[in-house]
């Protein structure tokens, strides 16, 4: 019953992620129909073979090297991805058409200082990286919550810096 939840959970988020694209390419169109420009593309098939990677390995692992549950990891875990599912659907919410998964800028906006973004920078990578440290371990597949999230670091410590220079340059923004 617990590997039936858990494989419930993955296959939810990976919906989840699938529907993201999807709006993400909405507000990518209008974006560019306003004139916004598309920065670092070649991350892109990156991610998204990070994240494939992570929700398959999970379930390998799980099932491959009968990984058990251990209920109060389970537990802690389940609470630590909820708040970064909190995390990345305020931060979506709060950016609303100006969100994608690509890094894109519309040029001469102001920054977003609306909801979660008057306290965080980047709170949709802050929930990523405890979504992609958490899920897995909710069934004890401890081996890929480790390999993904240094995978995971690696790609935001590309990506963050790739994507303040391009706010830098379009929109004379700063971190503040």
């Amino acid at each position: 019953m617990v590997t039936e939840a858990f494989v419930a959970i993955v296959i939810v988020v990976a919906l989840q992620r699938l529907l993201e694209v999807r709006v993400s390419r909405r507000h990518e169109a209008e974006l560019t129909r306003r004139g916004g420009v598309e920065h670092v593309p070649e991350q892109m098939p990156v991610m998204v073979a990070v994240h494939t990677l992570w929700l398959l390995s999970m379930l390998l692992e799980v099932w491959l090297w009968k990984r058990a549950s251990v209920p109060w990891l389970g537990v802690s875990a389940l609470i630590v991805f909820g708040i970064g599912q909190v995390l990345r659907l305020t931060a979506i919410h709060a950016l609303g058409a100006r969100w994608t998964v690509k890094v894109f800028t519309l040029p001469n906006e102001p920054r977003v200082k609306a909801g979660v973004f008057r306290y965080l920078s980047h709170p949709n990578y802050i929930g990523v990286v405890l979504e992609i440290a958490a899920l897995p371990l909710i069934h004890g597949a401890w081996l890929t919550s480790l390999v993904f999230s240094i995978a995971n670091g690696l790609l935001l410590a590309w990506r963050i810096p790739a994507e303040e220079r391009a706010l830098a340059h379009s929109n004379n923004y700063h971190v503040s």
